[in-house]
């Protein structure tokens, strides 16, 4: 069986409706949540970019059952891997033992703040295997010492180290990504229905481990209004994970999809209240050997409605998959 997940959109509210809506969700049924690790919005249109780490403190205080997990954070520009390190270590304590570390090699719309500069994805890429040692590092215990190519740790030690560390995931695009993953990953990330990445993550080491997508839907009884709302908000992910991890704003993504049109977005995204084209979106990932997808409802003033329908009509048909 596919578990069914939900989505806390920092982009699209704020930090006590996260909190709120993550709440609604685990009442709902959903298996397990992710959230979003951002510093802008994709679009303006959006509206937000709380910071994802205390909305995963209040969460896993608000929360009893429910699994947390970011999706994803970079742990090579706006923090540093031993920082990130202690963040998860205090969430899998908060949690007690429900979170989930889930990293990428981040996109230049978040990580351009600290003005370090956004190098070609081959130097990302290796920033963030090197960043996964360091962390692992931590949570084996003990004081950790690092100088190595792209990071510096002098003498860092986690305090406060659950039994248990967060299981790992690394997001992936490509094969040197999945291969990052297969070896150094708990868990694959992705956001596209890709048999051949999960073929990939397996051939490198992570045959039998968990595979997560995630998927945007925009929920409504007017499918015109929900196509709106996500040509609205959402438009900019029709253009790739190439082109997206290099825009460096809003503005730039409102210029990269000004030609996108509003049956372009209902095309790859489903939209209204017909549960069976739901299913329909959430069928590939399943049959590409996901295990896990994180659904996104468009629209941060739509999550209530959203998640009662979840509940009564939703979840009950995609556990038949």
């Amino acid at each position: 069986m596919v578990h069914i997940g939900y989505t806390m959109m920092t982009e699209q509210a704020g930090p006590r409706d996260l909190v709120d809506h993550v709440v609604g969700a685990e009442r709902a049924g959903f298996d397990f949540s992710v959230v979003s690790d951002h510093s802008f919005p994709w679009l303006e249109a959006q509206g937000h970019a709380p910071y994802a780490w205390s909305v995963l403190g209040a969460a896993a205080q608000a929360t009893s059952r429910i699994p947390l997990m970011t999706y994803v954070t970079c742990p090579t520009f706006r923090y540093h891997p031993a920082v990130v390190a202690q963040k998860a270590a205090t969430m899998q304590l908060l949690s007690q033992g429900r979170f989930r570390l889930g990293l990428g090699s981040g996109e230049n719309l978040n990580e351009h703040i600290v003005g370090a500069g956004w190098p070609a994805a081959h130097v990302r890429l290796d920033m963030l295997e090197e960043s996964v040692g360091i962390i692992r590092s931590l949570f084996d215990g003990g004081y950790v010492s690092h100088h190595g190519l792209h990071f510096d740790v002098e003498n860092a030690r986690i305090w406060d180290l659950p039994d248990d560390p967060p299981p790992i995931g690394i997001a992936v695009s490509g094969d040197r990504s999945c291969e990052v993953a297969g070896r150094h990953g708990d868990l694959l990330i992705a956001t596209e229905p890709r048999k051949e990445l999960v073929t990939a993550f397996g051939a490198s080491g992570g045959s039998g481990k968990p595979c997560v997508g995630q998927l945007p839907v925009s929920y409504g009884p007017d499918r015109a209004a929900a196509v709106a709302r996500a040509h609205d908000q959402f438009r900019w992910a029709l253009g790739g994970w190439k082109v997206n991890a290099e825009l460096p704003g809003p503005a730039a993504f409102d210029q990269a999809s000004q030609h996108t049109r509003p049956e372009d977005v209902a095309d790859a995204i489903p939209c209204g209240d017909d549960v069976g084209a739901f299913v329909d979106a959430v069928r590939p990932y399943r049959d590409a050997g996901f295990t896990e997808i994180a659904l996104i409802q468009i629209g941060g003033d739509r999550q209530e409605p959203f998640l009662n329908w979840a509940e009564t009509k939703l979840l009950p048909a995609l556990r038949e998959l």
